[in-house]
């Protein structure tokens, strides 16, 4: 028997209508990333006690993998166009440019910093251990803040408001998520939002894969808290270096650290800025999802429907 066309016109059920519009498939998606919270509390519990360096590092690992697997297992499947932005295919390339891309940006920042004579080399460095640093500092928030902040908001919020609306809202988003930090401000927090809000918007924009921006955010936290000993999010590190910031606030972020600085706003920015544009001429941008919903029905011809 032929195939008369039907089976890809015929209308999906109520539920599944429901569950794919992309703000309910948010919520689901939230849902899968707080069991993998949930789960990882009640592992911690059950454990005998521990070192607490120990405990940090199985908590890390234990959180990765379980919203690792609830992303496979769940959240890449959601939506009306399902996808998987965690894809083996490219990742260590995307990974690599990401993990690059960190380094250059924030070296540059600390570059513009020494020049203005705000940040200053002091000593040696402390005791700070590597693994403890990497995991806690880059690799941990690198993948949980991007797969909650580029994995489930910017993706679902693009498919309902599209890509300008995403980058608008995420970035703002990511910016407030810090004001609770240590020596946070409301500039700090504006800066937060313009420098990185932008930076990992657009890397996500312009690869369409979560390796990019999770790369670029744990080199940025790297770079910055163990190789040039400045705060990460208002938190002070033990680096190769101690360092010291002075001079005045909008060039030294205060305590806050290089990130709520005016050297940092501009460099970061301007970085994401550029990746935006390379993402707008490559066709990246998403429509909002009423206009994809009217150019979709003027698609489809009155000749072309099922009797």
């Amino acid at each position: 028997m032929q195939d008369t066309g039907m089976d890809a016109v015929r209308p999906k059920p109520r539920w599944r209508k429901i569950a794919d519009f992309p703000l309910v498939a948010m919520l689901i998606a939230f849902a899968a990333f707080a069991l993998a919270s949930f789960g990882t509390t009640y592992f911690l519990r059950s454990l005998p006690p521990m070192a607490p360096q120990t405990k940090t590092l199985v908590g890390s690992a234990t959180i990765i993998i379980l919203a690792f697997a609830a992303y496979k297992l769940i959240i890449r499947r959601l939506g009306e166009e399902p996808r998987d932005d965690l894809a083996a295919r490219h990742a260590l390339r995307d990974l690599g440019l990401g993990l690059g891309g960190g380094f250059l940006l924030f070296s540059l920042i600390v570059g513009v910093a020494a020049l203005a004579d705000v940040y200053n080399i002091v000593g040696e460095g402390g005791t700070a251990t590597l693994l403890i640093t990497l995991v806690s500092v880059a690799i941990l928030p690198g993948f949980i803040e991007e797969l909650l902040f580029r994995g489930i908001l910017f993706r679902f919020l693009e498919a309902f408001g599209g890509s300008w609306f995403a980058l608008a809202l995420t970035s703002a988003l990511f910016g407030l998520s810090h004001i609770f930090s240590p020596n946070a401000t409301a500039f700090s927090s504006f800066a937060i939002a313009a420098e990185a809000g932008v930076l990992l918007g657009g890397a996500y924009m312009l690869t369409r894969s979560l390796w990019a921006p999770i790369g670029l955010h744990a080199a940025w936290n790297f770079t910055q808290g163990f190789i040039y000993d400045v705060p990460v999010s208002g938190i002070d590190q033990q680096g190769m270096v101690e360092a010291k910031l002075s001079g005045p606030a909008l060039l030294s972020g205060g305590a806050f650290g290089l990130e709520a600085s005016l050297i940092a706003v501009v460099c970061a920015t301007l970085a994401g800025i550029w990746l935006v544009l390379r993402a707008v001429r490559a066709g990246r941008l998403v429509r909002p999802w009423w206009v994809r919903r009217r150019f979709a029905a003027m698609a489809v011809q009155p000749a072309e429907l099922p009797a």
